[in-house]
């Protein structure tokens, strides 16, 4: 009953923070970001080609359980947080290429989450469809829902965008809440190890290397990167677990594992690599 409960709450988390997400993305901004081929090219590169080979990469080198693997390789699909836009504009940085961004990554997971998941997770037997679905109905439909609202009824979506912001931090604490009656006894039974070591590994080089060899792209688009693709959408990385039966534990406490780790990396990102930006961005 719980663990049904925990899952019908963290759907409804996941759509309301999507419908929120929606509605704070303006699609002329989006529009303007995703005319820079350059930009797209590096965000589609670094985000689905780039982040599953680490992750894949990493759990081949060092001797990973096969729960925590699968929970890195689901980590490794799924870039850009939905609270991403929210801490670009306290970091000053381009809403065009912000807003660019989580429209490229949240219809490319939609899209590319059904095939890469059966594909690299041998262990994991799950049809596409049965990915797809909760991805669509509440990923996809709520953000084109709020992307919509904003667009066509900008006064509506600004009225009632607070409302969905308190909605989906009460089905937040809710979700954890239950999260920890459900899987709070097995998070205090591991022994984090190297399942640690390998998202610290993972996190780093995610966050570093796009802006490094961000080549051909300016500061601020580098900045864009780096912290879009340290952060993860975790309703999008749990979801394919959520819906397989007698799922390992552990795969899930990894899936939770990784929002410390982007959390530290996203803000690291801002301090270190956004000083760059304060430097190189002329004053107006």
């Amino acid at each position: 009953m719980i663990t049904t409960l925990f899952k019908i709450s963290l759907a409804i988390f996941i759509a309301s923070n999507l419908l929120d997400l929606g509605l704070r993305l303006n699609p002329k901004e989006a529009w303007q970001g995703l005319k820079n081929y350059s930009f797209v090219g590096h965000t589609l590169f670094w985000g689905f080609v780039v982040g599953p080979a680490l992750g894949y990469g990493i759990t081949y080198v060092l001797p990973l359980e096969a729960p925590y693997a699968m929970g890195l390789h689901l980590l490794s699909m799924t870039p850009g947080a939905p609270f991403l836009p929210m801490v670009m504009r306290k970091a000053h940085v381009d809403l065009g290429y912000t807003a660019a961004f989580m429209v490229l990554v949240s219809f490319t997971t939609v899209l590319l989450m059904p095939i890469l998941v059966p594909w690299m997770l041998t262990g994991l037997a799950i049809q596409s469809w049965t990915i797809a679905k909760p991805l669509v109905l509440v990923m996809l439909i709520p953000f084109l829902i709020g992307m919509g609202i904003l667009y066509f009824y900008s006064g509506f979506a600004i009225r009632i965008q607070p409302v969905v912001k308190k909605t989906t931090t009460l089905f937040a604490i809710i979700a954890c809440s239950l999260c920890v009656l459900v899987y709070g006894e097995g998070l205090l039974g591991i022994d984090p190890g190297w399942a640690l070591v390998s998202l610290i590994i993972f996190f780093f080089l995610i966050t570093a290397l796009p802006y490094w060899f961000g080549v051909g792209l300016q500061t601020d688009q580098r900045l864009v990167l780096s912290m879009g693709l340290s952060t993860r959408n975790l309703g999008a990385t749990v979801a394919p677990l959520l819906v397989v039966a007698h799922i390992d534990q552990r795969a899930i406490i990894m899936v939770g594992l990784g929002l410390p780790c982007m959390l530290l990396f996203a803000w690291v990102s801002m301090k270190w690599f956004g000083r760059s930006t304060a430097v190189s961005t002329p004053t107006g």
